[in-house]
């Protein structure tokens, strides 16, 4: 019929209409917050709301905290406060979310943790390193992945607070060859041990043969509950056949949805448990069962520990109970605390014992203290400063105003100020009690002047090595370089044989073969001029003995000639060795035969 068609709110409005309207006329115009079309202009009008819906009044922005008083210029908070929850205004946050600035949130902002403060979790900032937050399945870089599996499962170490969920199924184990997943080691399970909180849910399918509880979540304090599975459980362990008992011993809260645990045919002790004791809502229910297995058919032994209370445990032992009867040590029921025996003493503290701090002195007749903390120590071991029992006096402690606190031990053990002229502490009270400073001055000056002679040696170390290296540069420039020639030019005299050096074989050291040809070898070695501590990189030409001595003669004429010669194109001859097969020692040539040079970079 005409009542069933649909209407149209954007296609026929008046150009009056700045979004969505009811009719084609300007009066039929939607308020601007509306979304989807309206049955009249005003905010409490819409279908749905733009941003959010206050109690049916759709709006921009809920209700701040604060808002400004004009007449005291401040912030104040605003008693009509309301809170985003995700389209919503409410007036609270639900229990199991995060309450921040005007938002219901799942997970705290980086360099802040979860708190709660008169039973509304909040985010502070954190007072050094942050508890370690993990995405988990669901969120952030997990947000496209199924389950656990050996692909991220290192990305859950050292993990304390889990933003997601957890999730176990049996393609974590096996592996899913659709997508290229290995099957997980279950050795790689303890990843999640050190996870105290999951602000999700946690479902188990599937489980570890050899694994006989879920012991790898011992440490597990909250279950959240901000997402739940199918949206109305937070714990789910379904269909583990093998699985004999949970195991989740430090559980305390599961804070919103419900509780799933059935079809594991070998599990006990879960009848014990009081769920109720968990749950923060009435609304929340448990639904648990147990089936029995086909091959086994028997009944388990669900008897909790004598320790446990009415409240059931998670399995075997005293360190598996809900709660204990009488106290808790350390996560393990006990009969009593160690009062006035055993070690270490203890005080009972809310149903738990808690041990004495190390500087109370274990008192054999009465309580050796009052409470944690060293301020309630009935006697000292020590001494005492003010309230608290401390190993020593405060000995140049950093106090008020960047001024030094010294203090000594009197005759009953108890600390008292060092005179206020006592500037490197005291044994006892007044100016006749300050410690003698000439030791350490004496010692300050030893360290001071031995630091300051160890820095005079070295720099006097450093000047002399520069020093001989200076001096070896100018003998070795003077050397290669000594009674340098004007520019060559003809002349026709005879050369000048002064000139020409005659070296003793004893200064010559010759290593390896540079050439040879018809006259003689060439080899490169080393000259250690004759009272000069230096020694110099020469090339040494060395005659064949069967030269005849007219080849030797003109070998010596052409030696006098090079010996004359200094031009920067032309080898220097240094010397000449006179033994029985003629020795000619001339500048070495790093890099070798001109020609040989060129032919290898010809291109």
């Amino acid at each position: 019929g005409p009542d069933h068609c649909q209407k149209f709110t954007k296609l026929v409005c008046a150009e009056q209409c700045s979004a969505r309207c009811h009719g084609p006329k300007p009066i039929d115009c939607c308020n601007q917050h509306c979304a989807a079309g309206c049955t009249g202009p005003s905010a409490t009008q819409c279908l749905a709301c733009r941003d959010f819906n206050d109690d049916g009044t759709c709006i921009d922005a809920c209700p701040p905290p604060k808002i400004y008083d004009r007449l005291i210029q401040q912030e104040v908070m605003n008693p009509k406060v309301k809170y985003a929850y995700g389209a919503t205004c409410v007036k609270a946050c639900p229990y199991n979310y995060v309450v921040t600035e005007g938002s219901c949130v799942r997970s705290c902002s980086a360099g802040t943790k979860e708190v709660q403060e008169n039973g509304v979790h909040i985010c502070k900032p954190c007072e050094g390193p942050c508890p370690k937050a993990c995405d988990g399945i669901g969120m952030g870089s997990l947000s496209n992945t199924m389950a656990v599996n050996s692909t991220n499962i290192d990305s859950f170490r050292n993990c304390t607070s889990i933003n997601g969920n957890i999730i176990l199924s049996q393609h974590s184990f096996t592996g899913d060859p659709h997508y290229n997943v290995p099957p997980m080691e279950p050795e790689k399970l303890e990843n999640l041990r050190t996870v105290k909180e999951i602000t999700g849910y946690l479902m188990i399918t599937a489980w570890p043969e050899d694994s006989r509880s879920l012991s790898v979540f011992e440490n597990l304090e909250a279950i959240r509950g901000r997402a739940a599975y199918q949206n109305q459980y937070s714990l789910v362990v379904v269909n583990v056949n093998h699985l004999q008992w949970l195991g989740l011993r430090s559980l305390k809260e599961i804070s919103a949805s419900n509780v799933m645990v059935k079809k594991n045919c070998s599990l006990c002790f879960i009848q014990t448990v009081n769920w109720t004791r968990l749950f923060r809502s009435k609304a929340q229910t448990n639904t648990t069962s147990r089936s029995t297995c086909p091959q086994q058919n028997q009944a388990c032994n669900q008897t909790c520990h004598h320790q446990c209370s009415e409240d059931g445990c998670w399995g075997p032992g005293p360190d598996m109970c809900v709660s204990c009867l009488h106290f808790n040590r350390r996560g393990r029921c006990v009969a009593q605390c160690n009062l006035l025996h055993g070690e270490p003493r203890e005080v009972e503290v809310n149903s738990s014992c808690v041990e004495c701090h190390s500087e109370c002195l274990m008192m054999s007749e009465g309580s050796t203290c009052r409470g944690p903390g060293p301020g309630n120590c009935s006697q000292c071991a020590h001494f005492k400063d003010g309230h608290q029992c401390v190993a020593r006096c405060p000995h140049g402690v950093l106090g008020d105003g960047d001024t030094l606190i010294w203090k000594y031990a009197d005759e009953t053990g108890h600390c008292q100020l060092c005179h206020q002229n006592c500037t490197e502490g005291c044994s006892g009270p007044g100016l006749s009690g300050c410690r003698d400073t000439t030791p350490n001055s004496t010692l300050a000056v030893g360290v001071v002047g031995g630091l300051l002679v160890a820095v005079l040696v070295l720099l006097l170390i450093v000047v002399l090595l520069r020093r001989r290296r200076i001096k070896q540069k100018r003998t070795i420039r003077r050397l290669l370089q000594e009674k340098k020639l004007e520019p060559l030019i003809p002349s026709g005299q005879a050369p000048n044989q002064a000139h020409l050096r005659i070296l003793k074989e004893t200064e010559l050291k010759k290593d390896r073969v540079l050439g040879s040809g018809a006259f003689g070898t060439v080899y490169k070695g080393l000259w250690f001029p004759e009272d000069e501590n230096v020694r110099i990189p020469v090339a040494i030409k060395v005659l064949r003995e069967a030269t005849s001595p007219k080849a030797n003669q003109e070998v010596l004429d052409e030696a006098y000639v090079m010996a004359s010669v200094d031009h920067p194109h032309v080898c220097r001859l240094l010397g000449i060795c006179l033994t029985s097969s003629v020795q000619l020692v001339t500048q070495l040539m790093p890099y070798g035969c001109l020609l040989d040079y060129v032919r290898h970079h010809q291109e």
